[in-house]
């Protein structure tokens, strides 16, 4: 582990925080090789019951390094060797979407690019509302990576979507609030506070079901409802074949709250 990625882990929260403040998180070759191995790694870990993504210094992360494509005889280098380079980093954002146990970015501040993707590839997302959003690509000229068109268009539709991307504008976290892009919107003042509400409620979630609700749900956005249907039924019959279940199922008849272990 870099220290440009810093990770801890307490009663089921694993934490990924990016940590280049000094350059507002923007991403190195380090930091994403270091993030891949961590995503991967978590993604299978039964301990880890919540992953969440954030970013040091007051901002969540602008997206790639622009200041390190620059050499030191003034050429500009390619962030990535290959596509097949990028296509495995880019991992990141698929695991982010599909393990099976929640995923949340904290946006504590500047969100854009790649960063944006990133946050968008979680389940959920709570954003500062003074917070500076933007897809930011078209600054550089370039047309974007880590799933954020397929994101973006899918919360958003095509037409937002593509005047997103186009002009890179920037967005205050309130705006991408009302766009639906987060679910919690909150003020520096109170960040701490209510991320940390947060974060409890989704670790003490029943895992084994999240895992199958966010499979049914990515089948609804690309899916038939017969798909859905036939994944649904599925899915329910093995949750209710889970101790978590049997232990919610008897805490409700004796009206007392749920205790769930992932099993």
């Amino acid at each position: 582990m870099t220290k440009q990625l810093l990770e801890s882990f307490d009663n089921g929260v694993a934490t990924l925080t990016m940590n280049r403040p000094q350059d507002r998180n923007a991403m190195t070759a380090a930091m994403m090789n270091a993030m891949a191995e961590a995503v991967v790694r978590l993604a299978k870990d039964p301990k880890v019951r919540l992953l969440v993504l954030t970013g040091s210094g007051n901002t969540f992360c602008v997206g790639g390094d622009v200041k390190g494509f620059v050499d030191d005889t003034g050429a500009i280098a390619a962030e990535h060797d290959s596509v097949e380079l990028l296509r495995e980093r880019t991992r990141i954002s698929e695991l982010l979407y599909t393990m099976p146990k929640p995923t949340l970015a904290i946006i504590p501040g500047a969100c854009a690019g790649a960063g944006l993707s990133l946050a968008l590839a979680c389940d959920m997302r709570m954003v500062v509302d003074t917070a500076k959003i933007t897809t930011a690509f078209t600054r550089v000229g370039t047309s974007g990576d880590f799933g954020g068109a397929w994101f973006l268009t899918h919360m958003v539709g095509a037409a937002k979507a593509r005047e997103l991307y186009f002009t890179a504008d920037v967005i205050l976290g309130k705006q991408a609030y009302q766009l639906g892009l987060a679910n919690r919107l909150v003020t520096v003042e109170t960040l701490e506070q209510e991320s940390k509400k947060y974060i409890e409620s989704l670790a003490n979630l029943p895992t084994i079901a999240i895992g199958y609700i966010k499979k049914n749900i990515n089948m609804a956005q690309q899916g038939s409802l017969a798909q859905v249907l036939d994944i649904e039924a599925a899915h329910m019959v093995l949750s209710t074949m889970t101790d978590d279940h049997k232990s919610a199922a008897h805490a409700f008849l004796a009206k007392k709250p749920p205790i769930f272990e992932g099993c």
